[in-house]
């Protein structure tokens, strides 16, 4: 009965123990922001920097499996190439060691100064600090602080948990002898392996081993393969995230188990040979919980070391291995591994976001075109882009709608807004680029012609049209508080150019210099231009409101028109200037 109590509560600190890495790690990796993301992107330019920055990332949000999905994802995204992951992936293994290192406190022995470091004494004090900065703060960065200092408590009473349940069960006979067939390497490395598997952390097998050396009955003989298993079972959550994914992002997982397996053999290999010629001593003593963290250290290290020069190699075996024929997937425009990672992920889609509006406006620029010199071609082009811009729209707003419903940082929660309010008139604009195309078809078929005022006047807006979409792709893609400013200036422009051509047409019209058929297509064309310009209006008003936190359209327009804005009226005056607007 005192095994079943022990192992319930065994079960009970690992359950703590998870739950806390869980909570630690979202709130790093919250705090963290777009940095994680920015440093994956330098990662490209040299496997030694790519290294540093896999090992930095993984302390970062302490977890090596949400590195490696991570990584996945990228690769599924076509985001990063398979290559570029394997210094990365031999980073973040170094990276995870750090949390073997934070557990061996719990071990701590000593009095005075020393027992302040035992997380029975300071883990309440940092819970209680990081409740009162959830509950009292209202700045979301010191709530995050709250929740990682939370967390980290719940996972050091987790591990205090689980070593208190060994010290209940160390004498119990039934105990000693299920501990006896970790004496048998083999089977320790298999048990190791398929236990990490299962809970899918390698942090929590390490901690499991750790306060197993309450007993005084993990040697290190015991624990190498233990922790070597451990290492081992942690590729479980990557090869589960590979399932589905295109032929490129099933390497990234192969390669991570290529890189542990290669680094067991070499190691349980050496640990044989030498055991068996040089009759190792120190293997029959008990390990503390710093050694395990040492032997976690020294493997990681020591197969960084070893396989990080032969890099092109593990690139072709992993090619030979992850064959070319059957795909279990067809990759992804946003691979939905990246929400894991929720900073990460609202970089990219801001990435595909960016690359959406530049599409929306060579689109619009190209239909423009058509008006001088119409071209089929041309216009079998167009059309494929408002196809394109449609699948965007899709795509990003199912991304964006799962993604704002993780944990964000106000800055990343701003910019997931933005994209929200944006991606609708970027599918606009390529629908008012169609219609463009149709007026111009139009007027090539029917063998229209303007008057010399009319084309004059066309020509003038055109002119204002390509400036505001200019304008406004510039300030989204550089968040651009300042350049979005300039566009409802120029957005009220184009109105009263608008009106003063469709005044002069009825004049035109009157004195018969214009017929009613030229008519129709002009307001077609002039309907057009001004919903293009109603739609950049909106973009750069969303850019403008998100950067502050807020978002009221109708608030802000009525404000900067009714309120005698100074540079509202500069802007205006410059642009009315400009083309001809009284």
């Amino acid at each position: 009965m005192e095994v079943v109590f022990a192992a319930l509560k065994l079960i009970a600190g690992l359950a703590f123990f998870l739950y806390g890495m869980h909570v630690m790690s979202a709130g790093l990796g919250k705090m963290a922001g777009g940095s994680l993301e920015r440093s994956l992107r330098k990662a490209t330019s040299h496997p030694v920097l790519g290294m540093g920055l896999g090992a930095g990332i993984t302390v970062a949000i302490q977890s090596s499996s949400a590195m490696t999905v991570m990584l996945v994802g990228l690769v599924n995204s076509g985001l990063m190439l398979f290559s570029q992951t394997i210094s990365v992936l031999m980073g973040s293994n170094i990276g995870t060691t750090v949390t073997s290192w934070i557990l061996t406190l719990t071990g701590v022995e000593g009095s005075g100064w020393m027992e302040l470091l035992k997380p029975k004494n300071f883990s309440a004090i940092i819970a209680i600090i990081g409740a009162v900065l959830i509950l009292m703060s209202k700045k979301t960065k010191r709530q995050d602080l709250g929740k990682i200092m939370v967390g980290f408590a719940v996972l050091m009473y987790g591990m205090t948990f689980m070593s208190d349940a060994m010290e209940q069960v160390k004498d119990n006979p039934s105990f000693q002898s299920m501990l006896v067939a970790f004496d048998n390497p083999l089977v320790a490395l298999l048990a190791s392996t398929l236990f990490t598997g299962i809970i899918q952390s390698s942090a929590a097998t390490i901690g499991i081993v750790q306060a197993l050396t309450t007993t005084g009955m993990i040697t290190f003989g015991n624990a190498i393969p233990l922790v070597l298993g451990a290492n081992i079972g942690t590729c479980a959550t990557a090869l589960l995230s590979s399932v589905g994914v295109t032929r490129e992002a099933k390497k990234v997982s192969v390669v991570h188990i290529i890189i542990k397996l290669i680094g067991t053999v070499i190691f349980m290999l050496f640990y044989f040979i030498a055991n068996t010629a040089f009759e190792l001593h120190f293997l029959a003593e008990p390990s503390g919980r710093a050694g395990i963290a040492a032997i976690h250290t020294v493997f990681n290290v020591t197969n960084t070391v070893l396989l990080f020069p032969f890099q092109k190699q593990l690139v072709r075996l992993t090619d030979r291995l992850v064959r070319s024929g059957k795909r279990e997937g067809d990759g992804a425009f946003l691979d939905e591994r990246l929400i894991g990672t929720p900073s990460v992920a609202v970089n990219e889609a801001m990435v595909q976001t960016k690359k959406m509006a530049e599409l929306a406006q060579k689109t619009l620029e190209t239909s423009l075109e058509l008006f001088h010199h119409f071209d089929e071609k041309t216009a079998e082009q167009i059309m494929a882009a408002e196809d394109e811009l449609d699948n965007y729209e899709d795509k990003l707003g199912s991304f964006l709608v799962k993604l704002s419903s993780r944990a964000l940082s106000d800055h990343d929660s701003r910019r997931v807004s933005l994209m929200l309010h944006t991606i609708g008139d970027f599918e606009r604009l390529g629908d008012h680029a169609v219609n463009l195309l149709k007026g111009a078809r139009e007027i090539k078929d029917k063998e229209i012609t303007f008057s010399e005022n009319a084309q004059a006047e066309i020509r003038n807006l055109t002119n204002a049209v390509s400036d505001i979409l200019s304008m406004t792709v510039r300030a989204f893609r550089e968040q651009d508080r300042a350049q979005a400013g300039h566009v409802e200036p120029l957005e009220q422009v184009i109105d009263v150019l608008i009106a003063q051509s469709k005044s002069r047409h009825i004049e035109r019209l009157q004195l018969g210099k214009c017929t009613i058929q030229t008519g129709f297509v002009l307001s077609d064309l002039l309907t057009n231009y001004e919903r293009i310009s109603d739609h950049c209006s909106n973009i750069a008003v969303a850019v403008i409101e998100t950067g502050v936190g807020s978002f009221d359209t109708h608030a802000y327009l009525n404000d900067i028109k009714t309120g005698g804005s100074r540079a509202f009226v500069d802007d205006y005056k410059r642009y009315a200037e400009k083309y001809g607007a009284a």
